[in-house]
């Protein structure tokens, strides 16, 4: 289908609007005054509808005529988007880039690295999500992010590229008004069994799943991110492990306590993970920048000291 909308015409119909003038228009397009007026007229001759009240001084749009043009410069911006997104990916450079971040890390650095990379490439949507466990390594492998920053253990199959971060350390915490801190130490899991354990739930939908805190209590409380379970912990309700670097501010103002077991929790390998057959210059000057950065088990990712 044919139109005579064409985005030249919706140029001169938006210039004509914020200069006040078919005059001011054509010196703004670098015309003259003649073919901004044909250009006008053959368009409302084409439409069949008038754009512009001529029984006034100044030109100004009538109704008919402000719908044309609000609905058009909506046009030329998604015009001038596109333009942006061929040019850039012809570059290299993504339309979009998906990040997913374990639940474990933290974001703080994450939104650093995001900022900084908005000053390099600002017409790169970023999209992060959080995962949790196994989510993490699900979501790279189905493909539902290009990068992972703090997946835990090995990758689960051939394609990936890797990059160690460090280790997260975690300890066994209550609230500091929960009985277990009136025990003596270290506590053996008899003693803690006694006591409901809180548990995040695992994100992945498709590898299998693991659990995190999970200390075989009588009974469990199931929450969806870290977070949520420092707050259950916070609170008295329930027991279990927590990563130290999320827990700081917890410890801190005294709301949890970190108690001693029989048996204590190994560290955990993190790293960042993406398809090794990924070219994308986004992703590349993010493994770039974590490249000079490392995880810390008290402080979270952190530049590297050189």
């Amino acid at each position: 289908m044919n139109t005579p909308l064409t985005l030249d015409a919706l140029r001169i119909l938006d210039a004509i609007d914020r200069r006040k003038s078919f005059a001011a228009a054509a010196e703004e397009l670098y015309r003259v005054p003649s073919a901004i007026s044909y250009t006008i007229g053959k368009l409302e001759e084409d439409l069949g509808v008038q754009l512009f009240d001529r029984s006034r001084r100044k030109a100004e749009l009538t109704a008919v005529g402000r719908l044309v043009l609000e609905q058009g410069r909506q046009i030329l911006i998604a015009s001038e988007e596109l333009t942006v997104l061929a040019r850039q990916a012809a570059a290299g450079w993504e339309a979009e880039l998906r990040i997913a971040v374990d639940s474990a890390l933290g974001f703080d650095a994450i939104y650093d690295l995001i900022e900084r990379f908005q000053q390099v490439q600002p017409h790169t949507e970023v999209r992060v999500a959080e995962e949790v466990l196994a989510g993490s390594w699900d979501a790279l492998n189905a493909q539902r992010c290009d990068l992972v920053i703090g997946a835990a253990g090995d990758p689960p199959g051939q394609g990936f590229s890797t990059l160690p971060l460090g280790e997260l350390v975690f300890e066994f915490a209550v609230a500091t008004d929960h009985p277990l801190t009136r025990m003596p130490q270290p506590l053996s899991m008899e003693l803690i069994r006694q006591y409901p354990t809180v548990v995040v739930a695992d994100s992945s939908r498709y590898l299998p799943v693991r659990s995190s805190g999970l200390l075989d209590g009588r009974s469990r409380i199931v929450v969806d991110s870290l977070q949520r379970k420092i707050d259950v912990q916070s609170r008295g309700l329930g027991v279990g492990y927590l990563p130290l670097n999320l827990m700081q501010s917890a410890l801190q103002t005294g709301s949890l306590q970190v108690l001693k077991l029989a048996e204590s929790r190994p560290p955990q390998s993190i790293s960042a993970a993406w398809h090794s057959s990924n070219r994308g210059k986004g992703l590349k000057w993010f493994i770039d920048q974590l490249r000079d950065m490392q995880f810390d088990s008290r402080l979270g990712l952190i530049p590297i000291e050189r």
